[in-house]
């Protein structure tokens, strides 16, 4: 064990702990962790630090002093406590966040937020200095998947906010005893985070000082003056970047993915689906469809075990966007929020006179005045600019354990992951994509389907509808080092492996020449079940110029048999139809991306997406713009 006492953080962790916080802290035997702490008790100047273990009482502890602080309010329900941003702190903060790299590697990722890295630590650092003076800092650790398994990784937080500290109770699994059986006492992903100065409200005042700086060499995230969750609960996004950065270095991969786990009630099957989708496209309704189960809704380690594709749920709770969750749309959830008893924050809605809390599109009339995030809210309230505002905010947050929902699959805690058997990615576009293809193999579904995934915005988010955003892998926000070596070992990984998944792309949001989508949101259940039945053999397929489609027949009768609808001809020949201008687009728009954001693309990739386009442009020749289901052979 370590002689901690001579170490030259002793004497100010033992002055600024109490002796029971010293023994838990020394007792992990932990060397890079006892000086992580005194580095930044040094650094940030607390007036005392809390080391929290595995046990309820510390848990208890956070909640308590996150009330005590009026860091959350109770609710009128047993176990519902609300918390509020800022006015100006409701989301992730791009312009804040930076990925700290060295110079030699900044012109490689120019599109992933890079900042040269000690230019970086010395600016944070310096905003760091002092800034928890008056506070009491929390340790608190966690492990990212299950631990006791080969995906297990150990994580250590100081805050001085206990909301973030309960947050992380929710979404993570305790991690003290994790750092006590840790073999290698070093390789863990360390973050600090403070909310600053505060107002009178218990709002982070200096957002001009806000930074979320992800140190990718060392392994750590230090974050500034900001409160919203996506920026201050370190195992969220942040992790995540830390995690792609390893993951390329140890040859697996993490994925913008949820898994979930698809029902054949008849057969007694159970097949495991990852699906990356960029928000506002599916991801969540998809994971939460009713009559599976989910096993994650995010974030999904994977790696090859014994040359199988293995999946881990990263996290154990879910931070999730409560905008539109009503009791038609999303009927598992909704119920969950309305459950006295479970530990739930809700964050940025309405609180109102009957102190309950309400959001946009919960299906239910909100009250005519309450509380949100601008303080006291009446209908017709407006802002400094005066713009209207709502009585929620539209990224308002609820944050809950997965163990809390009806259909969560018992796999989702086993340390060894859940093998895949189907990968999907969703996209979102009017006028190209199939609701689902499945590509032929592991590399073209990877360059043509997951590399040229697209997004198209809604006029309520920018004001104009219809533009089209590349997302790559659905992970562009997330990626923390050159795109190009990220694809590549997106399709380098499946190498050794014995079953590899298939890939299929879906796309829920195909529209007729109204603006009138064509399909319902319940149909996805049946695309997924068409998935499953495909994996199983039990199907066959048409053949597109770019992969499989479903045959009429089988989808007439699996809306009859899944949910008691009839599908006409007439809607799957619009749906199905292969769109060749269309796509020879896509692929264009996402040939100019790679050439302005991936200096390091390998050419094959740019051959295989030039040769793709030469084919569907000889293919007009034969068909004309469109090719009917069925029709297409090689």
């Amino acid at each position: 064990m370590p002689d901690f006492d001579k170490n030259r953080y002793a004497p100010i962790l033992k002055e600024k702990m109490s002796a029971e916080s010293y023994r838990k802290l020394t007792a992990l035997e932990n060397l890079k962790l006892f000086d992580f702490v005194g580095e930044y008790v040094e650094l940030c100047k607390p007036d005392s630090v809390y080391m929290c273990d595995d046990s309820d009482t510390d848990a208890e502890y956070l909640k308590r002093n996150a009330l005590k602080l009026g860091e959350e309010k109770k609710l009128a329900k047993e176990g519902h406590t609300v918390h509020y941003d800022g006015y100006e702190d409701q989301g992730r903060a791009p312009g804040a966040t930076k990925n700290l790299i060295s110079k030699e590697l900044i012109p490689l990722m120019e599109a992933l937020l890079p900042k040269e890295r000690e230019e970086g630590l010395a600016e944070v650092r310096q905003i760091m200095d002092g800034i928890m003076k008056g506070k009491e800092a929390i340790v608190k650790l966690s492990c990212e998947a299950p631990s006791g398994g080969p995906f297990a990784i150990g994580c250590a937080q100081m805050t001085d906010s206990f909301y973030v500290c309960h947050s992380e109770e929710l979404l993570y699994r305790r991690g003290y005893e994790h750092f006590r059986r840790m073999k290698d006492k070093e390789r863990f992903f360390r973050f600090v985070h403070s909310a600053g100065r505060l107002d009178e409200r218990g709002n982070s005042i200096d957002l001009d000082k806000r930074r979320i700086y992800q140190d990718l060499e060392d392994f750590i995230v230090l974050s500034t003056n900001n409160q919203y969750a996506g920026n201050s609960v370190g195992l969220k996004k942040h992790a995540m970047r830390l995690a792609i950065k390893l993951s390329g270095m140890e040859g697996w991969l993490c994925e913008h993915m949820f898994v979930m786990s698809v029902q054949d009630e008849k057969k007694g099957r159970s097949t495991i689906f990852c699906g990356a989708f960029p928000s506002a496209c599916g991801k969540t309704s998809t994971a939460m469809l009713p009559g599976e189960k989910i096993i994650g809704d995010d974030i999904a380690y994977f790696r090859n075990i014994d040359g199988e594709f293995r999946a881990a749920n990263v996290e154990n709770g879910i931070f999730g966007i409560i905008k539109d969750v009503n009791p038609d749309d999303d009927p598992l959830i909704f119920k969950t929020l309305q459950t006295p008893g479970k530990e739930i924050i809700f964050s940025n809605v309405l609180t109102g006179p009957d102190n309950n809390p309400y959001w946009l599109g919960m299906g239910i009339d909100p009250p005519k005045k309450g509380r949100n995030f601008s303080g006291e809210w009446h209908e017709g309230k407006k802002d400094a600019d005066g713009n209207q505002i709502p009585f929620a905010h539209s990224n308002a947050r609820y944050t809950l354990r997965l163990g809390y929902l009806e259909n969560i699959d018992s796999s989702y805690n086993d340390p060894n992951g859940v093998p895949v058997r189907g990968v999907v990615y969703g996209g979102r576009d009017s006028d190209t994509s199939a609701p689902i293809e499945e590509s032929p193999d592991w590399k073209s579904g990877i360059i043509l389907k997951a590399c040229t995934l697209e997004s198209e915005t809604t006029s309520a988010t920018i004001g104009k509808e219809g533009v089209l955003a590349p997302q790559p892998m659905a992970n562009l926000d997330f990626i923390s080092y050159p795109i190009g070596q990220y694809i590549t070992n997106n399709i380098r990984f499946v190498e050794g492996i014995k079953e590899v998944p298939p890939i299929f792309a879906v796309n829920y949001f195909l529209r007729d020449q109204n603006g009138r989508f064509l399909t319902g949101k319940i149909d996805k259940k049946v695309w997924m079940h068409w998935a499953e039945r495909r994996i199983h053999n039990e199907l066959d397929a048409h053949r597109t110029p770019l992969g499989y489609i479903p045959i009429y027949e089988d989808l007439r009768e699996m809306f009859r048999d899944i949910l008691d609808q009839e599908f006409s001809r007439e809607l799957y020949e619009e749906l199905f139809k292969f769109r060749i201008d269309a796509w020879i687009a896509k692929i264009s728009r996402a040939v100019r991306f790679y050439h302005r954001t991936a200096p390091d693309c390998p050419q094959e990739y740019y051959d295989t997406w030039k040769s793709t386009v030469e084919k569907l442009e000889g293919l007009k020749g034969r068909f004309g713009k469109f090719i009917a289901p069925g029709a297409y052979s090689e």
